[in-house]
């Protein structure tokens, strides 16, 4: 059932990136997931419903993968900061086509669908911002705003969706993780020399 699901989201998300949500019917998705459109509906009340999904589906990915990530870095606030952004990466490289139409298509959906994705994308930068004021306090990083940097960092990570086009001829997702990383640190970290505070 959960597969199914995720192969209506992922049909849905392509579809809608490259025409458009108000141009998508509910069965040029089934078709492009081949199934019948009644199926969708089991899972989905309308259109709408399944844009919201297919963007809350990200959100999921971020809270449950990101945090998991940070944890399994050990104590080094360096460390932990990189391992959170570095997942939050290649979640968005995993699902660029949602990533893109959730930039284009949020405003679409009704107040309550639109606060939503605010509350979950809160939700979702917490351990980012948690990474990043532990290592104020432990006296690694400067005394920078968490939200701020918490913000560039996700500002960046859908950068490589955003401008996929151009930067997947340069870069891999890791090694585009990498560069913008070394820039991150460069304005962060107490050193003066930023080779003391890079991710071992």
């Amino acid at each position: 059932m959960r597969r199914r699901r995720r192969e209506i989201l992922q049909a849905a998300a392509q579809l809608m990136e490259e025409s458009g949500y108000h141009a998508v019917s509910m069965q040029a998705v089934a078709e492009q997931a081949e199934i019948s459109v009644g199926l969708i509906y089991k899972y989905f009340g309308n259109k709408e419903d399944l844009l919201r999904a297919v963007i809350v589906d990200i959100l999921e990915d971020f809270q449950e993968r990101v945090p998991a990530a940070i944890e399994e870095a050990g104590d080094d606030p360096v460390d932990r900061l990189f391992r959170g952004f570095q997942e939050f990466c290649r979640v968005i490289d995993a699902k660029l086509d949602a990533t893109v139409l959730a930039y284009r298509e949020s405003q679409t959906l009704d107040v309550e669908g639109r606060r939503q994705l605010m509350e979950l994308e809160i939700r979702t930068a917490a351990p980012i911002k948690q990474a990043v004021a532990d290592g104020i306090s432990q006296g690694v990083f400067r005394d920078v705003d968490p939200d701020l940097v918490t913000h560039n960092l996700a500002l960046v990570a859908h950068g490589w969706a955003l401008k996929h086009w151009n930067l997947a001829d340069r870069f891999t997702v890791d090694e585009y993780v990498e560069r913008e990383f070394e820039l991150l640190l460069a304005s962060v970290v107490r050193h003066t020399d930023v080779e003391n505070a890079k991710v071992k």
